[in-house]
């Protein structure tokens, strides 16, 4: 793997431009670098992105914020010339995130991201964005984010790794995912991918509604069963079934409290929107 330093996060404005302008595949294999870059919590920007997913005051960031501090560096990777697939398409299947100490106390991190792990799917393949984060102790947090490009031709057998329903689980909550809500979420995160932001601009991408954002599914959901999960020592794993079509109410349901479980997000007629566990680090 080589590696690029970044002196510091980078501009969006310039990468949304290129990724509208990429539309085709211009390859079947993946670059073999990656991105780093030294970022700064702001308080203020974590405040506002608690307020959005419903994560409550802590002195401890959100399970699920270090994605939003490296949205750019994963930006710049998926739009780079020598990245083969359109970034405009991808479509998020899986997020695993693992949390190996407490994120409390933070504010200089070293992030990195990088793409491997690429897959033949039936619908094309599959491919893992791994992104990282450190402190001066070391790792500190770690995701992959599993992303399906559609028509890509590779040689093998697909594999079926997908996770089966939770059968121990009962009613934790509900909570409607509001019509604006892919946009207050892109005002904190930066995805302004536009499926996430109105029906008009979804009906671009052939969804006839806005559809919300995986990530906020999971953020809300993390937020929702709050102390239920250990804040460290845990792998959190989430598989995106059928999109939430904006508004929507939806149902969380989980099994008990503890260092393991398993969750689903469900919506009206038992559509599954989300499926879940957690356990320790292996």
């Amino acid at each position: 793997m080589h590696w690029k330093t970044l002196g510091n996060t980078p501009f969006l404005p310039p990468l949304y431009w290129r990724a509208a302008l990429k539309r085709k595949i211009t390859g079947t294999t993946l670059p073999d670098s990656g991105l780093r870059c030294r970022v700064t919590v702001d308080p203020k920007a974590v405040a506002a992105y608690r307020k959005v997913c419903g994560f409550a005051e802590s002195p401890i960031l959100p399970a699920t914020y270090p994605h939003v501090l490296a949205f750019g560096l994963q930006m710049q990777l998926l739009t780079d010339h020598s990245f083969p697939f359109p970034l405009l398409g991808l479509i998020h299947l899986s997020n695993r995130i693992r949390i190996h100490r407490p994120l409390g106390g933070v504010s200089e991190l070293s992030l990195s991201v990088h793409a491997h792990n690429l897959q033949p799917h039936a619908k094309g393949a599959t491919f893992d964005l791994v992104t990282t984060v450190e402190d001066a102790l070391g790792l500190l947090w770690e995701a992959e984010s599993r992303m399906l490009c559609r028509g890509v031709k590779l040689e093998g057998e697909a594999s079926d790794d997908e996770l089966l329903a939770p059968s121990q689980v009962s009613e934790l909550t509900r909570w409607k995912a509001p019509a604006d809500i892919g946009r207050r979420y892109a005002r904190v995160s930066g995805d302004y991918n536009p499926i996430h932001l109105s029906a008009p601009t979804a009906k671009l991408f052939g969804f006839p509604q806005a559809i919300a954002h995986g990530l906020w599914n999971k953020a809300r959901t993390l937020a929702a069963l709050g102390e239920h999960l250990p804040t460290a020592n845990i792998e959190i794993d989430v598989a995106f079934r059928k999109p939430v079509r904006l508004p929507d109410e939806v149902t969380l349901l989980a099994s008990a409290a503890g260092s393991s479980g398993e969750l689903m997000l469900k919506g009206a007629g038992n559509i599954e929107h989300m499926l879940g566990k957690w356990r320790p680090i292996a």
